[in-house]
């Protein structure tokens, strides 16, 4: 039985949300963002792409490539509530689907035929979060995700496309290589520097070719470009998380101490969540005391992966659970409700240098190891424990713990 997968988009998800609020917003160029001159674009609507704007812009570039656009800050949390709107829409229709970021999902709808019809089910799940939600969605439908993918992009604005089973290739061809998903602005070069600039090019050539040029990645976009694709849909599981803990050898009631391995905690947590272009949407503070008793407190917010944001929420969390007068065994952290996705949804209130910041942090703690660089607050605490990937597919991790 061949695999029937769809994949859903909200279109321009930040933008149709504020049209969504404000309908007098609709058919205006609209940018969003931080709202200074040294700001980031987070989204932008079609009417500016016209004029060259496109997302991780600097906001005074894009206002001067489009004088006449509005620019609106944004609202993390107004978009994870109509991004859980929509899960919950998905949810109840479909047994099996991943939420691949706080805008973007699949659904393997694979046997629905025989009962139903996959296309004519895809198309009424459609209606029914436009119906319901007010928000523009398209959707692709093909027997794989990297088709479905594509046919999704190709039938934006707020529409849809299915691919039947055979017809891949043939629909692949003529497009630019650089819709092929994995197909960055380097590789797009590199491609575009060897004369290949349509997918039907790729598909000519012998895999080998493309490993030679691209090494296992070549063999990966070859893969692609030809229709063929296994990756499977991952489960959307509410409670997937990551986690650390510190147990001490001596009891401590010292404060400073806690809060800045708590800050360490936080702040490698939210490093791993953004190597594993991931976002939290609710965060978790653990305290055992000498007395073995445990108590815990947790809080839903916006999805982010930023420390900035993360550390001062887990410190409040904190505080609103210590009790100053008991001795502290142990103390722990845990972000769940992971999404995939990468920093835009944090680019509200953040500058272009924040972002260049996280991004030159980022690269050395890959290169060096994940305590090469660290805020000042968290200098106290020499060790947090050894950090595993978390997004491997496995069950929620929790990090074993190092005695201090």
């Amino acid at each position: 039985m061949n695999k029937t997968i769809l994949h859903l988009d909200l279109d321009t998800f930040f933008v149709s949300v504020e049209r969504r609020l404000n309908t007098e917003l609709q058919g205006v160029p609209l940018l969003v963002g931080g709202i200074t001159d040294r700001g980031v674009v987070a989204a932008c609507s079609y009417e500016t792409r016209a004029f060259g704007i496109h997302s991780g812009m600097p906001m005074k570039m894009a206002k001067e490539l489009c004088p006449e656009a509005k620019v609106i800050k944004g609202n993390a949390g107004t978009y994870s509530k109509f991004s859980d709107e929509v899960t919950e829409i998905i949810q109840e229709a479909v047994p099996l689907f991943e939420k691949s970021s706080i805008d973007e999902f699949y659904a393997d709808l694979s046997g629905m035929d025989r009962f139903f019809g996959s296309y004519k089910y895809a198309t009424e799940l459609r209606e029914k979060i436009i119906d319901e939600t007010g928000l523009p969605i398209s959707f692709g439908l093909s027997v794989n995700k990297v088709v479905s993918k594509v046919a999704t992009n190709e039938a934006k604005p707020n529409n849809q496309l299915k691919i039947n089973f055979g017809e891949e290739k043939p629909f692949l061809a003529p497009l630019s290589v650089k819709k092929i998903p994995m197909v960055g602005d380097k590789t797009y070069q590199t491609l575009r520097n060897l004369g290949i600039r349509q997918v039907k090019t790729v598909q000519e050539m012998p895999m080998d070719v493309m490993r030679r040029v691209l090494g296992a990645n070549g063999a990966v976009i070859w893969k692609r470009a030809n229709g063929v694709d296994n990756t499977p849909v991952v489960p959307f599981h509410e409670r997937k998380s990551i986690s650390n803990e510190r147990t001490f050898d001596r009891d401590t009631i010292d404060v400073i101490k806690l809060r800045g391995i708590l800050s360490a905690m936080a702040e490698n947590l939210a490093f791993q969540l953004r190597r594993g272009e991931k976002l939290t949407a609710c965060i978790a503070v653990k305290i055992r005391y000498s007395d073995f008793n445990t108590y815990s407190k947790q809080m839903r917010i916006p999805y982010t992966s930023a420390d900035h944001i993360l550390i001062p929420k887990i410190l409040g969390l904190f505080d609103a659970l210590y009790s100053k007068r008991m001795l502290v065994r142990l103390v722990g952290i845990r972000f769940s409700h992971l999404v995939s996705g990468n920093y835009q949804i944090n680019l509200f209130d953040d500058t272009e240098e924040a972002l260049n910041l996280y991004q030159a942090m980022d690269k050395v703690r890959n290169r060096f190891g994940d305590r090469a660089v660290y805020r000042a607050s968290a200098m106290g605490a020499r060790t947090i424990g050894r950090m595993h990937n978390p997004f491997n597919g496995q069950p929620p991790i929790v990090l074993a713990h190092r005695k201090q």
